[in-house]
């Protein structure tokens, strides 16, 4: 059995979703986007008293406690994403565009998807997004399940990149949909001195067999750095954005995200253009993270953001998952500096229980850690304050990495040594040596 993909755009006048205070707002007033990521559609999602059969992203393990907006071992339904871009659409925070960093599709066995049930899912989140925000560009990232088989992204035209360039189109300049058609991936002027560019870091993901030993796939790092030295030499500032990140995951030990090589391939390109580059922006893991990029010298040089996920799915074995979130970005509108971080989430157990889905802020980075902005600079401030025994930052932190999923449970000993080593050190040598630093031990 395949899955369908016939979902209309019902119900989108009828859902409950409750603004964020005027004076909640008053802040973002100024230049800011939208930063979505991990929808993760499961069309299949419905409330039935057998929880074996409420989604097929369970892979038949029974929900725990189904309603209206989902489930924690679920992918989202689509009255979840819905809500989530009812309440962006009714926000008062005027933002100039959305970046959405990619996986629209369920996770659900390999049989359960084809080449054209995960096209015609992007495309149904694609249009979704154009009915609700039809004059606001959205400038998208390829996530490792926005392909069938997942992961496999090539490094060479497809019907799938093919059928992205066409849907995405609409958003970019005629000049990105080459590279995008090709290798998954392109750059965009946002605006006179601001570009923006999307990277398939898919084609350095370990799971990616159509990569193995490949050191350049599909060209992209030396189209990268010709696009970064183009940058520079036109004075413009770059947004990097991506589905898998770069540096080493917070939930584990001595893993990158991509492969070891790749990674030390990016940090260095991104160490080399630190001057050009804004900010970092991606998704991937579902959690609510940071990172900072420091020089050889171990200066501060690039700010670094994972969202967390709309889909709030969890295996049946992990301790934690994360509520629903979306975020919003503050932007300096001279040289295109990042200010601040609006998080807002969804508390899914509250949500199906009043059945209706009052989004909330969650924090402000800036107040949340008293930190002047999100600048190199202040981001590697906080990252030291983390470090600390018994940091307090670190406990809300962590909370906001779960997306306020449960106070009861807290990180500390190895856990809070992966966690902040991975916010500072991105490259296998400094990680190496955050690590063994702490008592710890390197692969």
């Amino acid at each position: 059995m395949v899955l369908l993909v016939t979902l209309g755009l019902f119900g989108v006048l009828y859902l409950q979703v409750s603004a964020a205070p005027v004076n909640e707002m008053k802040h973002l007033r100024q230049c800011k986007f939208w930063h979505i990521s991990d929808l993760h559609l499961d069309p299949t999602y419905h409330v039935t008293e057998d929880h074996t059969k409420v989604c097929f992203s369970s892979k038949g393990v029974p929900a725990l406690d189904p309603g209206e907006f989902g489930d924690f071992l679920c992918d989202s339904p689509y009255q979840l994403i819905l809500s989530a871009f009812n309440y962006m659409k009714q926000a008062d925070i005027q933002p100039e565009f959305i970046i959405w960093t990619g996986d629209s599709p369920p996770h659900v066995p390999k049989e359960k998807l084809s080449t054209d049930v995960v096209i015609n899912v992007i495309a149904n989140m694609t249009h979704t997004i154009r009915q609700y925000f039809p004059n606001l560009s959205v400038y998208p990232a390829l996530g490792n399940h926005d392909f069938w088989p997942q992961d496999q992204l090539p490094t060479s035209e497809n019907k799938i990149y093919d059928a992205v360039a066409k849907l995405w189109s609409p958003w970019l300049s005629p000049a990105a949909v080459p590279t995008l058609q090709r290798g998954g991936f392109y750059s965009h002027v946002i605006k006179p001195g601001l570009r923006l560019v999307s990277l398939n870091t898919n084609l350095y993901y370990s799971p990616n067999q159509l990569t193995v030993n490949v050191s350049d796939p599909a060209g992209q790092f030396q189209w990268l750095e010709e696009t970064l030295e183009l940058s520079r030499q036109n004075l413009e500032k770059v947004y990097v954005i991506a589905h898998v990140p770069i540096g080493y995951l917070p939930f584990a030990t001595n893993t990158t995200a991509i492969r070891e090589n790749h990674n030390e391939r990016l940090v260095k390109i991104f160490r080399n253009y630190s001057d050009v580059i804004q900010g970092q922006f991606y998704g991937h893991t579902h959690r609510d993270s940071i990172m900072v990029l420091l020089d050889q010298q171990g200066e501060p040089v690039n700010s670094i953001f994972v969202t967390s996920a709309v889909t709030p799915i969890k295996s049946l074995l992990e301790p934690y998952s994360n509520n629903p979130a979306i975020r919003a970005y503050l932007y300096n509108p001279q040289d295109y500096g990042l200010l601040d971080i609006w998080q807002f989430y969804l508390n899914l157990t509250e949500a199906n229980m009043e059945k209706r889905s009052e989004w909330k802020l969650e924090y402000t980075m800036t107040e949340a850690f008293d930190i002047e902005d999100i600048q190199p600079r202040s981001l590697h401030e906080l990252a030291l304050r983390l470090a600390q025994p018994q940091s307090k930052a670190f406990v809300k932190y962590f909370n906001h990495f779960m997306v306020s999923y449960d106070l009861r449970i807290t990180c500390d000993g190895y856990c809070q040594t992966a966690q902040v080593c991975s916010v500072q050190f991105l490259d296998k040598e400094s990680y190496s040596k955050c690590i063994v630093k702490a008592g710890g031990q390197v692969d």
